[in-house]
């Protein structure tokens, strides 16, 4: 029972993103802003015109558990990043801490390069995986924000406590940290230390302002009508209990 409904509120949640990409292609919604999305906007530009590189950290999270969700969209961020500064003298490079991820960084950076027209200039190792468990991971990409003229390091994907220390090596540096993690300790490490960091859901929304398509925008919507909804079935079913119904 409980596996039929699950299937029917995924094709329900399916059928609602279709329909909301479709009416947004006729008309676009304006998104709220969120300062740590636009302090990203703004970084991009300036790396561009300073000549220094981005990291973007993709976290220890893996493609086949519960933690896919925070990857995929690191990789949607990092697609859009790639795209904007594979012209730039320090073109930006990306960190991970599983083979999976690690390997579909290089594709993600090669498809941005290519998007951007010059697909020759993509470099393999601007995608590394720099270790395997939490801490290695964050071991080796200190090393990249000490010896590699960065300017900016963006935290997107699955972060515990070792995200405080990759907030720290950044701060010593003097590099801009924007950071998001589904981990609450990550979470924490990131609100406490970084500059600008991306609170919940927040996480998923960074392809939808950077541009990356109109299906992050509606899937914005999408979830948000899925919340309202998840709220008032909580609520009419408190209420339900209330007079006895249930």
């Amino acid at each position: 029972m409980i596996e039929l409904i699950s299937l029917a509120l995924i094709v329900l949640s399916a059928i609602l993103l279709l329909a909301i990409t479709l009416r947004m292609r006729k008309r676009p919604v304006n998104l709220r802003e969120i300062p740590a999305l636009a302090r990203l906007q703004h970084t991009l530009g300036l790396s561009i015109e300073d000549g220094t590189r981005l990291h973007i950290a993709l976290g220890h999270g893996g493609l086949l558990d519960a933690r896919g969700g925070s990857a995929l969209a690191g990789l949607a961020t990092l697609r859009h990043i790639a795209e904007r500064t594979s012209v730039s003298d320090k073109p930006s490079v990306a960190s991970a801490g599983d083979p999976a991820i690690g390997l579909l960084a290089q594709d993600t950076l090669q498809a941005g390069y290519q998007a951007a027209g010059v697909g020759e200039l993509y470099v393999p190792t601007s995608g590394r995986v720099t270790g395997l468990s939490p801490f290695s991971y964050a071991a080796g990409a200190i090393n990249i924000l000490q010896n590699e003229n960065v300017s900016a390091n963006i935290m997107i994907g699955h972060f515990g406590s070792e995200a405080a220390l990759l907030a720290e090596a950044s701060d010593r540096e003097n590099v801009i940290v924007i950071g998001a993690s589904d981990n609450l300790a990550g979470q924490a490490a990131l609100f406490a230390s970084a500059q600008d960091s991306l609170i919940g859901e927040e996480l998923f929304a960074t392809g939808a302002y950077l541009g990356a398509g109109i299906s992050h925008a509606a899937s914005l919507t999408a979830q948000d009508i899925l919340r309202w909804a998840t709220i008032l079935i909580l609520l009419g079913g408190a209420a339900a209990k209330f007079v006895g119904v249930i």
